[in-house]
């Protein structure tokens, strides 16, 4: 497949193989292991295996190989190794390569599991973290040290939707020899394009867009040639965070329609934070692709669309927040994101629960904050349902 071809028709063709059968849906392989024509073919296989050769699907299957190739085009990364769930990406992409008495800094505003991660699970083994204010390059700056092996951060946090400046940061962080993990899911792989932009390696949680229909989890990371296949790769495959064939050939079936879905999510999520901008019920509205947005600007040159998430404030704090999510109609309260049905979080209470009051403060996690996905419905019957709600 040809690098030159539109991202629709990548996402169609790209990474395709085909058996001896020439189907044209992509084949799904559902086996743990696979045969050898000789006990010599095993041996050489064990010492090194083709692109298009096989030992266990921990290591590697067919189909999710396809996977792996189209994601990495569509990202514009050499590589990619598939995961059983996008926390799996990302504790395998910072483990892999850090070690007890390495140091990252990372901002801030994360999603909760991601903090765990950092917080509890890094710091257990022995690193140090440093976390910032993402959007203050300052703090940037004094954080990022001679020794700092790494640098993690989400391109667009949740739930307050911050914009890091990729560029920026990865300068920063590429002046000491650091590597750039940049957590792309709000941002998706439609509308950034981070390594263009210097991050080194871009994680995705699959579960969200690139499924985008609420069924299966996964998780993808993306890289470098020599990253994936010398760091990450060793490290997955012993410590057993592979994607599923099934998995990888829904996702596959989700890569075909993922710039259609994505644009019309954005173009709905924009007409929705059109409408509810300076509503009387709200304290805020929070959308990357609004013009109050304090990051616009750099919204406009990094991405190109806000993306399908926005969040708002509601006056009232929690009893008005539920009150809110309990009158829609359309939209589900669920904690997921990315879906072709509209979502609707309350991460105070949720997905954010586990942080301390004075955290949740910080990171402008009030408890009448509800995030909000949009889905593939009408922008109409979404922005009715909504406005009854606040209305109600």
């Amino acid at each position: 497949m040809k690098k030159s071809y539109k991202t629709r028709t990548q996402m169609v063709h790209g990474g395709t193989r085909r058996s001896q059968y020439s189907e044209v849906s992509e084949a799904l392989f559902l086996t743990q292991g696979f045969v050898y024509d000789s006990a010599e073919q095993a041996e050489q296989r064990f010492l090194q295996s083709g692109d298009d050769e096989f030992i266990y699907a921990r290591y590697g299957n067919p189909t999710v190989a396809m996977f792996e190739d189209r994601i990495a085009l569509l990202e514009g990364g050499e590589a990619a190794f598939a995961t059983a769930s996008g926390m799996a990406a990302v504790h395998g992409a910072l483990a892999s390569v850090v070690k007890a008495g390495d140091h990252i800094v990372s901002s801030r505003a994360l999603f909760g599991s991601c903090l765990y991660i950092l917080e509890e699970v890094m710091t257990k083994f022995g690193v140090e973290v440093t976390f910032v204010d993402g959007t203050d390059l300052e703090q940037w700056k004094s954080a990022i040290r001679s020794d700092t092996k790494v640098v993690f951060f989400e391109t667009i946090s949740n739930p307050t939707l911050e914009v890091i400046d990729i560029k920026a940061v990865s300068d920063l962080a590429h002046n000491v020899g650091a590597l750039v993990i940049v957590d792309n899911v709000f941002a998706t792989p439609i509308f950034s394009k981070a390594f263009e932009q210097g991050a080194d390696v871009v994680v995705y949680s699959a579960t969200k867009h690139i499924d985008g229909q609420g069924r299966l989890l996964g998780g993808v990371v993306i890289g470098s040639q020599t990253y994936i296949r010398k760091t990450l790769e060793p490290f997955l495959k012993h410590t057993g965070g592979a994607m599923s064939a099934f998995n990888a050939w829904v996702m596959l079936k989700g890569l075909e329609t993922i710039d259609l879905r994505v644009r019309a999510q954005s173009e709905s999520a924009q007409e929705i934070a059109e409408t509810l901008y300076q509503h009387p019920k709200l304290q805020r509205m929070i959308y990357p692709g609004h013009r109050s947005h304090p990051q616009y600007d750099l919204v406009s040159n990094q991405l190109g669309g806000g993306g399908t998430v926005l969040s708002i404030d509601i006056q009232g704090g929690q009893k008005a927040a539920f009150d809110f999510l309990n009158r829609l109609e359309i939209g589900l309260i669920s904690n997921n994101l990315g879906d072709a049905k509209s979502i609707f979080t309350h991460p105070a209470t949720t997905t954010h629960q586990r942080l301390a009051d004075h955290h949740k403060a910080a990171l402008g996690i009030t408890s009448g904050l509800v995030r909000i996905s949009v889905g593939l419905e009408d922008y109409r019957d979404l922005i009715s349902d909504i406005l009854s709600a606040l209305d109600g």
